[in-house]
């Protein structure tokens, strides 16, 4: 410790998650006392008299800027989805709004359609434009790019998938890579499939572990990788279709396909169909996510189930956690449930 009494970090600035730290509360609660802002979530005076006492312990000087463009507390929080028009994430955002009128919150939805760009551009409005709290379901951000993000902003944040390491940042995450390796063993040893077609996405997180999945049940059971086997698509339908396209193109075609989720395994269902093959006689189909239109098609899919509404309400609820300063700790992370749901494409 310094002559002063402030406690020195080295070279680098004094941040507000620094400040928070020193006095066990969450950024937003330092924030809110800064700008010394009324709002429905009271703060008491041991923790007004903590924060004080940690900004002055650590000479911590606020962004001006920072601060006049916040404000009061904005009572509204932000999701960044990978997919909109995916009614798993559709399922998603609806529960987090729910979560967020209970607590008078509203809800800004930004869309990146899985490109890095726009997760870019999501970050920087964040630093523009005030929120209490960011859920984001990152493809491609870096820990950099996250940590920049709490850096600038002040802001809690939590996030879909395992992937995600940053040390205040709390993680749900859902085991795809046992699923998927599960999913693929049930394919060989109970439907007693060999050549296994697997419609890939690759260099995005859950893409790369359901990757990891097949591959690793493949070479359990004694299969050797065959990479004619293994198409990219890019979670869409007609990108489902054209890898299917290829997938019975080949002179010794699979008996089983398996997509990295259900978009592109309609994709293959309507392929297979077209080219005039019976389902599941001559191919069956296995997808991921468990989407509505899974039950809606003909032959009904078989999927692996994720629970979005589970998820939804969990995220929103960890965020208004922090937010109220309910919990103010370390990482925290959830796991999900998944479940293979059997039905008439196998």
């Amino acid at each position: 410790m310094s002559r002063n009494n402030k406690v020195t970090h080295g070279t680098r600035s004094i941040t507000m998650r620094d400040v928070a730290q020193l006095a066990g509360v969450s950024q937003t609660t330092v924030s809110r006392v800064l700008s010394q802002a009324t709002s429905p979530i009271a703060i008491s005076e041991e923790t007004y008299k903590r924060v004080q006492d940690a900004i002055e312990q650590l000479g911590y000087y606020p962004n001006i800027a920072a601060r006049s463009l916040r404000g009061q507390p904005a009572e509204m929080i932000a999701i960044m989805i990978a997919d909109i028009s995916n009614p798993f994430y559709h399922t998603i955002v609806q529960n987090v709004q729910d979560v967020s009128r209970r607590h008078n919150f509203d809800v800004v939805i930004a869309n990146t359609d899985h490109a890095y760009d726009n997760e870019i551009h999501f970050c920087e409005a964040m630093m523009r434009r005030p929120v209490d709290g960011i859920i984001m379901v990152p493809y491609h951000l870096s820990e950099a790019n996250i940590d920049q993000l709490i850096q600038r902003t002040g802001v809690e944040v939590v996030a879909m998938g395992e992937h995600v390491h940053h040390p205040m940042v709390d993680v749900f995450h859902a085991d795809d890579e046992n699923a998927t390796f599960e999913a693929t063993e049930w394919m060989i040893q109970q439907k007693h499939h060999r050549r296994i077609g697997f419609i890939a996405v690759q260099n995005t997180p859950p893409g790369d572990r359901r990757n990891r999945g097949y591959t690793q049940a493949l070479l359990a059971n004694g299969i050797e990788i065959d990479p004619e086997l293994i198409v990219q698509g890019d979670w869409s339908v007609d990108s489902g279709y054209a890898a299917t396209q290829k997938l019975l193109a080949l002179k010794n075609r699979p008996t089983m396909i398996f997509a990295c989720n259900d978009h592109m395994a309609i994709g293959a269902l309507n392929c297979v169909l077209d080219c005039g093959l019976r389902i599941p006689e001559d191919v069956a189909i296995v997808g991921f996510d468990n989407i509505p239109t899974t039950t809606l098609v003909r032959p009904k899919l078989t999927t692996i189930a994720q629970f979005p509404v589970e998820i939804g309400n969990l995220l929103a609820q960890a965020l208004f956690e922090r937010i109220e300063n309910v919990y103010s700790g370390p990482r925290r992370t959830f796991a999900g449930k998944m479940q293979l749901i059997e039905r008439e494409s196998t």
